[in-house]
């Protein structure tokens, strides 16, 4: 899952440096912006079958590749 997970992350950045370094800030580093978070939210609850309103995140809650997975877990029930 966890890989699934990147492989989406790193379409919408548009760099697959997140999926070597799960704690590179995303958007301070400009890796994802707000299109791009969009897209990505939307990728993860198609795939995952799980519902992420992006009014009901802030920035610090996602802002690491790590926390979107755990994220995405707690959503899943996993965690």
């Amino acid at each position: 899952m966890e890989e699934k997970i990147l492989d989406i992350l790193s379409k919408a950045c548009e760099d697959d440096v997140v999926k070597e370094d799960l704690n590179i800030e995303l958007f301070e580093t400009d890796l994802l912006d707000s299109l791009g978070f969009i897209e990505m939210v939307i990728q993860l609850e198609e795939t995952f079958g799980i519902t992420v309103a992006p009014s009901e995140l802030d920035r610090a809650q996602i802002n690491t590749p790590q926390k979107v997975i755990d994220l995405v877990l707690q959503r899943t029930g996993r965690i």
